[in-house]
């Protein structure tokens, strides 16, 4: 297994992973995210969906929880299938129950174009 850097906190501990066992951790929340990335990463998703006659073109959208990262190409094509009409407004849910993993939701206020 590959070292991998913590991303918990600031420190930037470079972690080696191997049989369960974490070593290089300056503090406890280390181990659990080094064993947590080794046996199963989970990442927060963005992405952009289109607006129609919106003032802006696309509006930015994340999933409202972390998905298995082994999943974010499957959601990245299901987002592409997506165009929504304005006005879009922050937390709104863009599509439910994505994939079964997550709502994909708005992060940015779209008005109306005219």
């Amino acid at each position: 297994m590959p070292d991998l850097i913590c991303i918990v906190c600031p420190r930037g501990c470079k972690l080696h992973v191997e049989n369960d066992v974490v070593t290089g951790n300056m503090c406890p929340r280390g181990i659990k995210y080094g064993l947590d990335e080794v046996n199963n990463p989970m990442r927060l998703f963005t992405s952009t969906v289109s607006v129609l006659n919106g003032m802006i073109n696309r509006v930015p959208v994340k999933s409202d929880r972390y998905i298995p990262k082994n999943s974010v190409f499957d959601l990245i094509n299901e987002i592409r299938k997506v165009e929504i009409k304005a006005p879009v407004y922050i937390n709104q849910i863009i599509i439910e129950n994505c994939l079964g993993l997550c709502n994909i939701i708005a992060t940015r206020n779209i008005m109306k174009r005219g």
